[in-house]
């Protein structure tokens, strides 16, 4: 797949500015498209369950956000030390910013001394193949530094929320960048319908990392591939491929549950799993945990974009994402959702 095939026209006017219960609603109180075999639906988010059969499995993401965008003072001036993959306590690649709203690459020299509240780190290289992220090396815990200074990491379209925005109703283990947000407008409202119409739920954890970065090279299949530490345990494995046995669909709540399954996946059915993976998700690679995603909608040019047409076909997801432009749907982690199921038909669309 070419770079050039995941350039789309997005009006700015379509990025969520403010969290839907700031708007004056509730977390579930967003839009839903549906793509379908038979093509798009217009609903709301309360009607997942019309679009889903007795036996399906919602798989979501019990990583939590932490505030991991630190503010740092260097030889460029003030910055920002956006954290994004914990190797050990001391050492995360991070992604230096000149601000929520500016990205680098930065000049950055290896071995110069950021200070961050009390404490020094060094941005010791770049990561391979990603000039925008570095090795970053603290003379204390990056936890002690995240918890005395630390704060969202947000982007130039929306202001910092408090931290309890940017957590789920199944954030259990910090440690995720951002937020794994598909799941963000599932409330218990919403869990209690779905186990009404049969649905279940099992879970994975995928610390995910930032989310900012487009594709730069000619190929989406070249591109380098920071990891990201994920676990699928015994039972979330078994629960599956038993869904898949007995016919039921799995549907990945975000793209870092798909990028889990898909990394424990082998021909025998998933298996359990504790590594770190660097997998891309491609028309290429294809899915094969996975029946269904919902998800939001996502930038141009990026990975996320890239593993939707996994789904889809890239013709599929420019055909989706015409319509969404064309009806208004919201972009980003505080926008609207997008339920993609490609072997599901519906007898009537729901009004939007």
């Amino acid at each position: 797949m070419r770079r050039g095939e995941l350039v789309f026209d997005r009006p700015e006017g379509l990025f969520a500015r403010v969290p839907p219960e700031k708007r004056g609603g509730d977390r579930d109180d967003v839009r839903l498209l549906v793509t379908l075999a038979d093509g798009h639906h217009h609903a709301r988010f309360e009607d997942l369950p019309r679009f889903l059969r007795a036996g399906d499995l919602f798989v979501v993401n019990e990583s939590a956000a932490i505030p991991a965008s630190l503010p740092a003072e260097g030889q460029l001036g003030d910055i920002l030390l956006n954290l994004c993959t914990r190797f050990r306590s001391d050492l995360w690649i991070a992604e230096p910013r000149w601000s929520a709203g500016k990205p680098g690459p930065l000049p950055v020299r290896p071995g110069e001394e950021l200070q961050i509240g009390s404490s020094m780190v060094k941005p010791l290289s770049e990561y391979p193949g990603l000039p925008r992220l570095w090795f970053a090396l603290a003379d204390r815990p990056f936890e002690s530094l995240v918890a005395e200074v630390g704060g969202p990491i947000h982007y130039g379209y929306t202001d910092a929320w408090p931290m309890a925005v940017y957590r789920t109703m199944f954030s259990r283990v910090p440690g995720s960048a951002e937020m794994p947000s598909a799941a963000r407008p599932i409330t218990p409202r919403i869990v209690e319908s779905l186990a009404e119409a049969g649905i279940r739920f099992a879970s994975v954890l995928l610390h995910t990392g930032v989310s900012s970065l487009e594709i730069e090279g000619e190929t989406v299949e070249s591109e380098a591939m920071y990891p990201e530490p994920f676990s699928v345990s015994r039972e979330t494995a078994e629960l599956v491929n038993r869904t898949h046995a007995a016919g039921g669909r799995v549907i990945a709540v975000g793209t870092t549950v798909v990028r889990a399954l898909e990394s424990a996946w082998t021909p025998e059915g998933v298996r359990p799993r504790t590594a770190f993976t660097r997998l891309s998700v491609n028309p290429d690679r294809g899915v094969h945990a996975v029946d269904g995603l919902l998800t939001g909608f996502h930038d141009p040019v990026t990975s996320h974009l890239a593993l939707l047409s996994a789904f889809l076909g890239i013709d599929g997801v420019r055909s989706a994402y015409a319509e969404a432009v064309r009806m208004g749907y919201l972009w980003h982690e505080f926008g609207d959702s997008h339920l993609v199921l490609p072997d599901g038909q519906v007898a009537e669309a729901h009004p939007a």
